[in-house]
């Protein structure tokens, strides 16, 4: 990964456009789907920028929005630049008409003097006219091969629309780098964080477990841990039975490849109670809340995907949504990468359990793995 000479400071869009490289993994010849994806993305910035300058407070998480629809639509920029051979910063460069464009993180000289020309909007209507010429320079790229003319338009009304939403570049395509780089290549296993790295065994979530789960004739299911019943019995708690009397599955995904599991630590008694913070903020009840709340979001879509099967992949928009679940908490700092791997995981193992109504769950933290074994089958 290509890294910025000035981490705090500016980055060249080279060090952008280098990083993101290995994230694009669409057809290098096909530019339809990417300029498809690129006008897609510019109506998003339209919505969100406009929600950004006339709601302001009012629309909850409007700056991360805004960066995240700016940062998209900044890939597919460097996604069409790259099909057509043109360097990212040099299309900048002459947007701007300088020698070399570098991107400020400060957001009260945004540009320094090199967007020294835009003028600031003071009004919706100026606001609205800047958004109506990214459109108009989006529309104009529309066509089999684009000229380059063009695609400088084009990069000239986006830092118009971003400096007019009051946002950093620098802060943009940092975000955008690390979500791209984190949604679709695999993480470093020297790049992933062990929370439980300073703590004593007995606060630690297991390094290797195998947990006995079946479920009795009275249709609860139950969860054995070295030979004890942990938790309470389960049932599908609605009508329509769809297993998710055996959801502790995801959990105990969660804990062996994410290395996180409020709701397993409160289980088996290893809450991180040495330090009071970690105990409140990270083990505590709202962070079990919150995880139980993501599993029974995430499997209400998984019901309407066969539970994943036969899947590879899981989409980009449920990914964020998780991401957004767990917003505040340790586990944040987990890639998109990784969460799709525990998803994938989980319900490979959760769709062996339902269909035998039981087994084991044997999950293994610092292989990341987890998987399942028969009943009758000891590890």
């Amino acid at each position: 990964m290509a890294k910025s000479s000035n981490e705090k400071g500016s980055i060249l869009l080279t060090d952008y456009a280098d990083g993101i490289a290995d994230t694009d993994v669409l057809d290098q010849q096909d530019i339809s789907p990417i300029l498809q994806g690129l006008y897609g993305e510019v109506g998003g910035i339209m919505s969100t920028a406009k929600k950004h300058i006339r709601e302001k407070t009012a629309y909850p998480g409007y700056k991360r929005a805004a960066e995240e629809e700016f940062g998209d639509t900044l890939w597919y920029l460097a996604a069409l630049c790259r099909r057509l051979g043109f360097p990212l910063e040099e299309v900048f460069s002459e947007a701007v008409g300088t020698e070399r464009f570098t991107m400020q993180s400060a957001a009260s000289d945004m540009f320094e003097g090199a967007l020294a020309h835009v003028a600031i909007p003071t009004s919706i209507g100026a606001v609205d006219a800047t958004l109506f010429d990214l459109g108009r320079s989006a529309a104009s790229l529309l066509e089999p091969t684009p000229d380059r003319s063009k695609i400088v338009v084009f990069a000239k009304h986006y830092l118009d629309a971003l400096y007019a939403a009051k946002l950093a570049f620098s802060d943009v395509a940092r975000s955008n780098m690390l979500k791209a780089r984190g949604a679709f290549l695999d993480p470093d296993p020297e790049d992933l964080v062990d929370f439980d790295a300073e703590f004593e065994k007995d606060e630690q979530l297991p390094r290797e477990f195998s947990i006995r789960i079946n479920e009795r004739s009275s249709g609860k299911s139950y969860l054995q841990w070295n030979g004890v019943f942990i938790g309470a019995p389960l049932t599908d708690n609605i009508s329509d039975l769809d297993g998710y009397r055996f959801h502790d599955v995801f959990h105990l995904a969660y804990a062996a490849i994410l290395h996180w599991s409020p709701v397993v630590r409160a289980l088996i008694k290893h809450k991180r109670k040495s330090k009071p913070s970690y105990d409140e903020n990270q083990d505590g009840g709202r962070a079990i809340v919150v995880e139980e709340g993501l599993t029974a979001w995430l499997f209400s879509k998984a019901k309407e995907l066969e539970y994943f099967e036969g899947h590879d992949r899981v989409s980009l928009g449920i990914l964020k949504t998780v991401n957004e679940f767990v917003a505040g908490y340790e586990v944040s700092q987990c890639p998109l990468k990784l969460w799709e791997r525990a998803i994938l995981d989980g319900y490979k193992v959760f769709r062996q359990i339902k269909a035998a109504q039981g087994g084991w769950i044997v999950g293994n933290r610092a292989e990341r793995t987890i998987c399942y074994k028969p009943l009758e089958e000891r590890n």
